[in-house]
C-alpha cells in the first residue's frame, strides 16, 4: 500500500513511528478511540441519509468491522495490562474538520461528510503500514499489516459513495482540494508519538 495508491500527497514524518513504537501503549489506547470514532461516524451517515440505499448497505458492515477493530485494540491493551484510560483530542482531525464546508444542500454535506471519512482512513492506513514494517513486536506487526488491509477498503468505500452519490468529477475535484489541505496539515503538525494520527 503506498502513498500514491491512498493518494496522500505528504508521508508521515519518519520519527513518528520509531516514537510510537517507545509509546505503544499511547499509541493503542488512541487507537481504540480511533476505531470507536470511526464505527461512530458511519453510524451517524446511516442516521443522517437513510434514504441513500447503497450507503446504508455498504456502511453498515463497516460499523462491524470498525467495531470489531476496536475490541480487538482493547484485546492488545489488555495482554499488555494497559487500562483504556480517557478519551483524547485527535488534532489531525479537528484541524481537518475546519476545512470542512459547513454550507451547501444535502449531498454536497454528504460528500464533505464522506470525504473527510476518506481521508482519515487513508492517513490510518498509511499509519498502520509503518507500523507493520517497522516496529520489532512482531504480533503486533501482524496485527497493524491485517488492519492496514481493512482500512484500505474502507478508504475506497467513501471515495465511491462520494462519486456515486455527487458525481466524479465533482468528487475528485474536491478530494484533490481536500489532498492539498491534509497535505499542509500533516506539514504543521507536531510529531507525536503519543497519537495514531
Amino acid at each position: 500500500m503506498s502513498l500514491t495508491t491512498l493518494g496522500l500527497e505528504l508521508p508521515t514524518d519518519p520519527r513518528w513511528v520509531n516514537i510510537a513504537e517507545m509509546n505503544i501503549g499511547e499509541i493503542l489506547i488512541d487507537h481504540a478511540f480511533c476505531e470507536q470514532k470511526a464505527a461512530s461516524s458511519c453510524i451517524s451517515l446511516i442516521v443522517q441519509y437513510p434514504e441513500k440505499e447503497k450507503l446504508v448497505e455498504v456502511l453498515t458492515p463497516v460499523v462491524a468491522e470498525e467495531w470489531g477493530h476496536f475490541q480487538r485494540v482493547l484485546k492488545e491493551l489488555r495482554k499488555r495490562n494497559i487500562p483504556l484510560s480517557h478519551k483524547r483530542r485527535d488534532e489531525y482531525v479537528h484541524a481537518l474538520q475546519q476545512h470542512i464546508r459547513k454550507s451547501g444542500n444535502h449531498l454536497e454535506q454528504l460528500m464533505e461528510k464522506l470525504l473527510l471519512n476518506a481521508l482519515i482512513e487513508a492517513r490510518s492506513c498509511e499509519r498502520f503500514k509503518l507500523l507493520s514494517e517497522y516496529i520489532a513486536d512482531e504480533g503486533l506487526r501482524k496485527f497493524y499489516r491485517e488492519l492496514m488491509i481493512s482500512e484500505a477498503g474502507h478508504y475506497r468505500t467513501f471515495i465511491e459513495l462520494a462519486e456515486e452519490y455527487c458525481g466524479k468529477e465533482r468528487a475528485r475535484t474536491r478530494w484533490k482540494e481536500l489532498l492539498d489541505t491534509e497535505a499542509q496539515i500533516m506539514a504543521t503538525l507536531a510529531v507525536r508519538g503519543d497519537r495514531m494520527h
